[in-house]
């Protein structure tokens, strides 16, 4: 009988525990399609006495994850506990050092500390996986290292944070603010512990890090990623946006160009008719362009204990098939320092912003605007019961220094009451 595949599951959160189950429900499935058993020998989380829903006395426990790394009747370590620092990273890297292969969904960890463990891992000989790390059950890293690999990677870009779309759509669908949708957000239990990582970009920006290593053969460089959140949105502008035919998303674009590479994780337009504007709710999406298949669009959902148990068991089922690729694709030795585009390609953006209701207060933004470089594509002014009037711009391309170069000096112009929102409008 061909050797069991033994794993060690570190983390019993709704992910770790939706791969027991897949594991249990699907066991003669999962040996058929890899040509060997794929069994849980052991696993560790911090509260052995709490209801997961799941019996687990068939496994032997480990309080610590690193120890359930060193045991030699683990051949895989599948680290599902998160975080880019302390156990998790120690357990990798003891499982790398012990002789054993790890499955990851730990975004985090990749996109700040890749680079060394794909050089730990490849000098040892063993594998990282970790397809559950970025747009949840959407297998977009199988298609970049595998079936997209005979291309030039031209630019990739996509939603790749499901609570961030959520409350995009559902501001447009009912009307409502941020506020009161982030607020529902956390009740619906949408957030991570820390909120800003999933409205302030930054879970969504670990991710695009990931996709720009694999597309353009370049070391993670989270720390170059450009991040926006979502909290100064308003309905107006979703409203805005809809009514010249665009729609607002938290979209990662990431593109090697003559500046050098850029990685943005911003608030954009999108056109409301194009894949992306047509996303809805929790949903990811992940478009890929290459010189040899030109667009592909990959779409499914970003997260939840089924669609991101899946992906774990993919990458299982790759490493009990035999099949060993290098972390990010290429050998971890070749990947490039990618120095950061010092300016993005010009691109045209949406202005918000507030005038006092006074003569003259137009031609004052006008002419900073002018003075700045940036030239007005169309301009509106909507009525107000206030003293602050709602005016919106939609610019020609200009560049992002020009913008915040443009916001800087607004600030100081005493006819602008409201501090202005810059949204840039991106082809797709």
């Amino acid at each position: 009988m061909t050797e069991p595949l033994r794993l060690g599951i570190a983390g019993l959160g709704t992910v770790g525990i939706g791969v027991v189950k897949i594991i249990r429900r699907h066991a003669a499935q999962l040996e058929a399609r890899t040509g060997r058993p794929i069994v849980i020998t052991a696993i560790s989380a911090r509260d052995a006495s709490k209801d997961r829903g799941v019996s687990l006395a068939d496994y032997a426990w480990e309080t610590d994850p690193v120890a359930l790394a060193k045991r030699d009747d683990v051949d895989v370590l599948v680290e599902l506990m998160g975080g880019h620092e302390g156990p998790a990273k120690d357990a990798i890297e003891t499982a790398l050092a012990t002789g054993k292969d790890v499955v990851t969904a730990n975004k985090a960890l990749l996109a700040i500390h890749g680079q060394a463990l794909a050089e730990q891992a490849e000098e040892l000989g063993r594998v990282i996986r970790f397809e559950a790390g970025v747009a949840g059950g959407i297998p977009v890293i199988k298609s970049l290292t595998e079936g997209l690999a005979g291309n030039e990677i031209t630019r990739v870009m996509g939603v790749m944070n499901g609570t961030c779309n959520y409350i995009l759509t559902q501001m447009e669908a009912t009307g409502q603010g941020y506020n009161a949708l982030f607020e529902e957000c956390g009740r619906l239990g949408y957030l991570e512990a820390d909120p800003n990582l999933d409205v302030g970009g930054i879970d969504a920006g670990h991710k695009l890090a990931i996709l720009a290593s694999i597309a353009f053969g370049t070391k993670p460089a989270f720390e170059d990623v450009q991040l926006e959140g979502i909290q100064r949105i308003s309905p107006e502008d979703i409203n805005a946006a809809a009514d010249m035919g665009y729609r607002i998303k938290l979209l990662g674009v990431a593109q090697r160009t003559g500046r050098g590479l850029e990685q943005r994780m911003t608030p954009c337009l999108v056109p409301a008719n194009s894949p992306l504007g047509q996303l809805e709710g929790g949903t990811n999406m992940v478009v890929i362009e290459g010189d040899a298949v030109e667009q592909i669009v990959l779409r499914g959902p970003g997260a939840g204990e089924g669609p991101t148990a899946s992906a774990v068991l993919g990458d299982i089922c790759d490493i009990a098939r035999g099949f060993r690729l290098p972390t990010f694709g290429q050998a971890a030795s070749t990947l490039q320092d990618a120095p950061a585009a010092q300016a993005e390609l010009p691109a045209p953006f949406y202005l918000r912003m507030a005038l006092q209701d006074k003569p003259g207060a137009l031609a004052k933004v006008t002419a900073v605007m002018g003075d700045c470089g940036i030239s007005i594509d169309r301009m509106r002014q909507n009525g107000h019961a206030d003293a602050a009037a709602p005016v919106l711009f939609v610019t020609h391309k200009t560049s992002r220094a020009s913008i915040d170069q443009a916001l800087a000096e607004l600030e100081k112009v005493d006819v602008v009451s409201i501090a202005p929102v810059a949204l840039r409008i991106e082809t797709v």
